[in-house]
């Protein structure tokens, strides 16, 4: 029935030569009448009478003429004639007083800015799309809104154990004065019921470093996390060191993929494919001595001609390995922080628009609005964990009872 009557509408629109959207659209005026027909509902509900009604001769309070007032919604701009009554009593709901955007309308601009588009990028939006005139000020005013939100969200409680960790980093351009890239550090963490879900942002100063992570983790102690089972990290200097002074009984493997892609900076790139290749027997070997072997096997090809190689893989061995000693379940889980890298991928999309942010506030409310807003049949950061009953049980054997399921 919805769908006929639709299909009657569009096709009388058509045949009248009515656009769908825009001031004089279809749409509009179906919602113009909606929105009528509803503010006459709630003052009858108001006056306990229906317009017209002698039960109302008398009543002490009776209809008072109306207001004429255009609302802002995601089909464009709607003039409606809000209703008053004689004392002034009458609070309507579905258009409060001095309200100029109703529901759905913020939720589409806040819905623009999160994919990336600037203030100025949405105002021409609705303008083209809507024939709305929408301020960039106006437009700031309601992506302001997830201020608060955020600010909640920043400083939730979090769970008591995380069984995985992954820790990444992201650099914006953001003025300060002049423009600089700063880093954002980004920790994702999977509870023991294998849920995904992003604990939190912050902005660093300068380059990264491990002194601010462990300003970071040590927030997110305080926040309740009080272990990690296994933290999986880049190469940075120090923060191994950094995590377990937080938590000294985490397991800290360093992210394979950023090690093969040190590795590819101190090779001719006509050398990748079969220094790649190479590396690939090394970390998917089913020990630590097979894979040790295996390295001794690429440092006999490569080490003459790639010393550095050797050397990055050597110095950071210790935090290679520990991911060897699980099964397949756990390996694809911590070897690397590739979840993280998909959401700094979203980042940079809803990033690359702007050049850089006016402040800090400004780059950290458009990033969460990227975690806020998952990616239809997409994967996103955030969900379930695939096959996490599995990884679980082998977590168990290999933490016991460091592992809380209450």
């Amino acid at each position: 029935m919805d769908v006929q009557l639709a299909r009657e509408l569009i096709e009388r629109a058509q045949a009248q030569g009515v656009s769908l959207v825009g001031p004089d659209g279809l749409l509009a005026g179906v919602t113009r009448t909606v929105l009528q027909t509803a503010l006459e509902a709630e003052m009858t509900e108001h006056l306990g009478y229906d317009k017209g009604d002698p039960v109302g001769r008398g009543a002490g309070n009776h209809r008072n003429g109306s207001s004429a007032k255009t609302v802002h919604t995601e089909v464009g701009p709607v003039p409606i004639e809000v209703p008053r009554d004689r004392r002034g009593e009458f609070e309507p709901q579905i258009v409060p007083k001095h309200a100029r955007r109703i529901a759905g309308f913020d939720e589409a601009v806040i819905s623009l800015y999160a994919k990336g588009l600037t203030t100025g990028e949405i105002q021409a939006h609705l303008a083209e799309i809507y024939q709305t005139e929408v301020s960039k000020d106006l437009i700031s005013r309601i992506t302001d809104q997830v201020v608060d939100e955020l600010k909640i969200w920043q400083n939730r409680p979090l769970d008591r154990v995380y069984p995985v960790m992954l820790i990444d980093a992201i650099h914006v351009k953001i003025r300060e004065g002049q423009v600089t890239n700063r880093p954002i550090y980004v920790v994702v963490g999977i509870n023991c019921q294998g849920e995904r879900d992003v604990l939190g942002l912050w902005v660093g100063t300068g380059g990264e470093g491990a002194k601010q992570w462990m300003s970071v983790l040590t927030e997110l102690k305080n926040r309740g996390v009080a272990d990690v089972l296994i933290a999986c990290c880049d190469g940075l200097k120090g923060l191994p060191e950094a995590i377990n002074e937080v938590w000294p009984l985490a397991t800290v493997q360093e992210c394979v993929v950023h090690l093969v892609r040190a590795s590819l900076r101190y090779a001719a790139r006509g050398h990748w494919g079969a220094i790649t290749k190479a590396l690939r027997t090394v970390y998917t070997a089913p020990t630590v001595e097979a894979a040790q072997a295996r390295f001794d096997e690429f440092e006999q090809t490569w080490g003459a001609k790639y010393p550095a190689i050797i050397r990055l893989w050597r110095s950071s061995w210790e935090q290679f390995t520990p991911f060897l000693a699980f099964p397949p379940d756990i390996r694809k889980i911590i070897y690397t922080t590739n979840a993280v890298e998909s959401l700094n991928a979203r980042f940079r999309q809803a990033t690359r628009r702007r050049g850089h942010f006016p402040s800090e506030q400004a780059a950290l409310k458009v990033l969460y609005l990227v975690i806020r807003t998952p990616q239809r049949n997409r994967s996103n950061v955030t969900g379930r964990t695939h096959g996490w009953k599995q990884a679980l049980n082998t977590l168990v054997m290999f933490y016991g009872d460091r592992i809380s399921l209450n």
